[in-house]
């Protein structure tokens, strides 16, 4: 059908946007099949299958009593509490509607038509969306070992250059960059170029692997380090996240920000989930254990697979297609990536061992047609 011509004059680079694709719902598989959805696995959006804390909980029933009011559209306490974890400034926090709404607000206020943005292949697709959203050019420059390639990365920077996203650990890949490299990389910048640095899963991390990052803010005025709640912390739902950056940056991002982006339920559910620390260091030793179990099946059944930092395992399996069909039919949903240049591979979410083997005993089955 031709859309009507009203359609038409949306600029070129908006009509051009291939749309984000989520991870299929539990609910939507269901109708399709028609499955129940109590049998249905999903390890398809890198979600914490423990779901949210007692603390949080109990945050969330106590902030529903004022659901007829707007949220802090400044979300002060949440800032203070992360002023007081990370040795920031309250006025160098920016809070978003998850992550990838700092990731956006950062190509709002820097990005126009003709700028250009740099970011790795198979990097985080919303690097390239937000991008081409503001008209600009998207430079997607070659993986190295499915990762970031820096050194080609900084020279593809050129006076046209407005920002360079770098995702550490990698999504979907789960590769990581050492701190050493990564900051020498930040180093070698202009400083009229902003550095986003994605540490949407930085929890998962081995805590000696972490980067200093939030200290490099101080010496690097152009570097916006984001974060979010909707990993490790088990607040997908919710979408809040955060950005940490140099005031007059942050300064910057919130005048294009919209005044209630993230809700009073995501801001008291983040404050409490911030003050158990138990509950993340569970999370990631429950993760590792995870990622150790799908490693083992994936080298027995013969498949080659990405060595993961962050809460996921991208398989090589061939038909990708034909594959995640007969996992579905199965119950079982996870990732296919062929849009992030990935066509034979699945990114399969780390969940708790018993959908971990039900995962594999799946993908045992599909493999064998």
């Amino acid at each position: 059908m031709k859309p009507p011509a009203i359609a038409e004059r949306a600029p070129d680079h908006v009509r051009g946007i291939s749309r984000y694709i989520a991870g299929k719902p539990i609910e939507e598989l269901a109708r399709e099949l028609g499955l129940d959805p109590a049998t249905i696995v999903k390890l398809a959006s890198n979600e914490n299958p423990r779901g949210p804390g007692p603390g949080v909980r109990a945050a969330i029933a106590e902030a529903i009593v004022e659901l007829s009011r707007y949220p802090d559209s400044n979300g002060f306490a949440l800032k203070a509490a992360l002023s007081r974890r990370l040795g920031v400034g309250a006025e160098q926090i920016v809070l978003g509607n998850g992550s990838n709404d700092v990731l956006e607000l950062v190509t709002l206020a820097f990005l126009q038509p003709g700028d250009e943005a740099v970011y790795a292949q198979h990097a985080f697709i919303v690097y390239p969306l937000a991008t081409q959203a503001r008209g600009a050019h998207g430079i997607e420059v070659p993986a190295r070992d499915f990762g970031h390639d820096l050194r080609a990365m900084r020279a593809a920077v050129t006076p046209r250059t407005r920002v360079v996203f770098v995702a550490n650990p990698n999504n979907p890949t789960g590769t990581w960059i050492p701190p050493a490299e990564l900051e020498d990389f930040v180093a070698s910048l202009p400083r009229d170029v902003v550095v986003v640095l994605d540490e949407a899963y930085n929890e998962y991390l081995v805590p000696t692997d972490r980067a200093p990052s939030v200290e490099w803010v101080a010496r690097y005025p152009n570097l916006v380090v984001t974060r979010t709640f909707s990993k490790a912390y088990g607040l997908a739902a919710l979408r809040v996240g955060y950005g940490i950056m140099n005031e007059a940056v942050a300064d910057l991002l919130n005048r294009v920000r919209q005044p209630f982006n993230v809700n009073a339920l995501a801001q008291a559910a983040a404050l409490a989930a911030l003050a158990d620390a138990d509950y993340v260091e569970e999370s990631r030793l429950l993760n590792e254990a995870g990622i150790a179990q799908l490693d083992a099946g994936l080298q027995l059944l013969g498949l080659r697979f990405v060595p993961s930092h962050a809460n996921f395992v991208l398989a090589e399996v061939g038909a990708a297609d034909a594959v995640n069909t007969a996992l579905l039919k199965q119950g079982v949903i996870v990732r296919p990536v062929a849009n992030y240049g990935l066509p034979q591979w699945l990114r399969i979410t780390v969940g708790l061992p018993e959908e971990n083997t039900r995962v594999l005993t799946a993908l045992t089955k599909a493999l064998q047609g």
